[in-house]
């Protein structure tokens, strides 16, 4: 049987089904019923192992109604830290973050990286050659910003994220999305001079657009979180077998 791997984010859910580390059709759900969705997913089949990381804590009644459609149920939140702990990542992450850890290592064994995850959030964690977990800071993602921007100021309008940018604004409009978007960049700049060695990973929503305006030489592995997931998943099977 195949197993079932599902993000459930700040704003939606992401899950996909995997053989091994081979993942399968991604599904994208945003609304206020995600364990039904969830529910939904495994009705025709039961995967053989389920890993959830959520970043809403999963009560119960859902811890009971998502197990009983799966072989397996692994769950991380912050309720449930036993798998975080057991991949030697220190419990204050978030699921996805932690998953995002697991995946880097994984990926490029035997080297550092920087996973910088573009959401609600940008996220940064750093990892040694050993896969040691270095530490990592948060910050506010580029649409959070522009909302904030409209929000705690009385005159300044909400602003998409734009396609192109000026070097510095030359009208309301251009002076914001300069301002975050350049602000944004020059945050990655820092943070690669700091660790000119690492290996840099771009994953989230607003991955390839920050990708497209980067001179170094960076990896975009957009379901990176998910790749994480499915080595939890992956490991549990040959620890069972």
């Amino acid at each position: 049987m195949p197993n079932l791997l599902v993000e459930i984010g700040n704003t939606a859910l992401k899950a996909a089904w995997s053989d091994g580390m081979t993942l399968g059709k991604t599904f994208r759900y945003q609304g206020e019923k995600m364990f039904e969705f969830v529910q939904a997913l495994v009705e025709k089949e039961k995967p053989a192992v389920m890993v959830i990381s959520s970043t809403i804590e999963v009560n119960a009644s859902q811890e009971e109604m998502l197990r009983s459609g799966c072989g397996k149920l692994i769950i991380l939140d912050r309720k449930h830290v036993e798998t975080v702990r057991d991949y030697s990542l220190p419990e204050y992450l978030s699921p996805d973050r932690a998953a995002s850890v697991i995946a880097a290592r994984y990926l490029f064994k035997g080297k550092g990286s920087i996973v910088f995850d573009f959401g609600t959030t940008l996220t940064v964690d750093i990892t040694d050659e050993d896969g040691g977990y270095s530490g990592g800071n948060i910050s506010l993602g580029c649409r959070t910003r522009f909302k904030a921007l409209n929000r705690y100021s009385r005159t300044l309008p909400i602003v998409d994220t734009p396609v192109n940018i000026r070097e510095t604004g030359n009208s309301l409009k251009s002076s914001i999305e300069s301002g975050v978007v350049s602000g944004i960049m020059f945050e990655i700049q820092g943070y690669l001079s700091l660790f000119p060695e690492k290996v840099v990973v771009f994953t989230g929503g607003d991955a390839l657009y920050f990708a497209k305006r980067m001179k170094n030489s960076i990896f975009v592995v957009c379901n990176l979180v998910l790749m994480g997931l499915a080595l939890i998943a992956d490991d549990y099977v040959e620890r069972n077998n």
